[in-house]
């Protein structure tokens, strides 16, 4: 069998944990901030891990992650 080509978009929206979740970055982070509020802007630093219904497409994108 051939190896499965990686979707380049999605390797480099997503990472792995150490124990197997997805992490993807929240959005909302990159224009008009002024009148987002400083709290809600650096709540949105941190990323979050994807919903377990995403989980199988992104495998599909990305089979090596």
């Amino acid at each position: 069998m051939p190896k499965i080509r990686t979707n380049r978009a999605a390797a480099k929206r997503f990472k792995k944990t150490g124990t197997g979740k997805i992490v993807r970055a929240k959005a909302g982070k990159s224009h008009i901030l002024t009148k987002k509020s400083r709290k809600r802007k650096r709540e949105l630093r941190q990323g979050t891990v994807v919903n377990a219904i995403s989980v199988s497409a992104i495998k599909r994108m990305a089979p090596y992650l």
